[in-house]
């Protein structure tokens, strides 16, 4: 995969549906070597952290290929790169062909994928659509986090190469698509226990998966 733009932004107030949102889900490009620290990139922040930044979401990546299928969705939208918040747009594999756990070397930073991105009301505010949540996530076109191993430096046309991945190798896929089935049958919850064991999926994931499949079947 290779870094075709680098995205930042620092939370700023913005008016939705009459009440006065703070975000960070505005991104603009920047050029150069940015460092990248266990909690971001330099110059970007998150503005509710219950939610989104952390440890576990210092990265949040969204693929070149997607655009193509948005720019059809919305023919009438400009859409620039970071338009749906990420840091990293990328050109490379798609959500079915990466893995929780896979470790990537990117500049001279180490990253792992952590989980997929579950849109909340700001992608809305960000598109001024109440509905583009829903679209994002019936997409099924999420993009995915990173939390970050080793600080480095990094910059748009730099490789992520895999370094290695995690023995369960779940896609990212598999997140989104348990997280939006309706009632689980046995290959799914054999699915959730296998993720109990991927050590870079958080645990409040595994947690809900858990509890999920006991209202669901129970």
């Amino acid at each position: 995969m290779k870094l075709l733009s680098l995205n930042v932004g620092l939370p700023r107030e913005v008016l939705w549906h009459g009440h006065t949102v703070t975000t960070g889900i505005f991104k603009e490009p920047v050029q150069g070597r940015i460092k990248l620290s266990r909690l971001n990139l330099e110059g970007d922040a998150q503005a509710d952290l219950e939610v989104h930044g952390g440890k576990d979401k210092a990265v949040y990546c969204y693929q070149s290929q997607h655009y193509e299928f948005w720019k059809r969705e919305l023919p009438r939208r400009d859409l620039p790169f970071g338009m749906f918040g990420e840091n990293f747009t990328l050109d490379g594999l798609l959500e079915d062909s990466i893995h929780l756990g896979d470790r990537f070397v990117v500049g001279s930073a180490e990253v792992i994928i952590t989980q997929p991105r579950m849109p909340c009301y700001k992608l809305g505010l960000k598109f001024q659509s109440d509905d583009m949540g829903k679209r994002f996530l019936a997409s099924g076109r999420t993009g995915f986090y990173l939390a970050v191993l080793r600080e480095g430096e990094v910059e748009v046309g730099d490789e992520m190469k895999l370094l290695g991945r995690d023995e369960y190798a779940v896609p990212v896929s598999e997140i989104t698509r348990l997280y939006i089935t309706k009632r689980y049958e046995k290959k799914d919850l054999a699915s959730i226990m296998r993720l109990q064991n991927v050590a870079a999926l958080p645990d409040g994931w595994k947690q809900y998966l858990l509890e999920r499949a006991d209202q669901r079947n129970g």
